[in-house]
């Protein structure tokens, strides 16, 4: 797929998942504070077959958004997701930068 889209278009690829009839859930920074890996507006993409493309984290926290995005695929709706830690915890759960960063996950129809 990678030939047919720009490199990064993460939206590219939702389309193309759902113009394939499969199911997408886009995943966005609304907002941080602290220090965050990611800016406010950056995107991750989730087809129904458990691809992704983009990032919301670096990668620190791409699993547990990926798994939100799963269940919005499977059962509609919306999640709010955030994701704080102090800077003290940061590096035990991967969030490295420490700060708060919250994100909104979409089923996309």
């Amino acid at each position: 797929m990678a030939d047919a889209i720009d490199a990064d278009d993460v939206l590219g690829y939702a389309e193309a998942w759902r113009a394939q009839g499969r199911g997408a859930a886009l995943a966005t920074v609304v907002s941080t504070w602290g220090s965050a890996p990611r800016p406010v507006g950056s995107q991750l993409v989730v087809s129904d077959a458990g691809e992704f493309f983009g990032s919301v984290s670096g990668g620190c926290i791409e699993g547990a958004v990926i798994e939100a995005a799963q269940r919005v695929i499977a059962g509609g709706g919306i999640q709010r997701l955030r994701f704080g830690v102090t800077n003290e915890m940061a590096w035990e759960v991967g969030l490295a930068c420490g700060g708060d960063i919250e994100i909104f996950v979409e089923r996309i129809e």
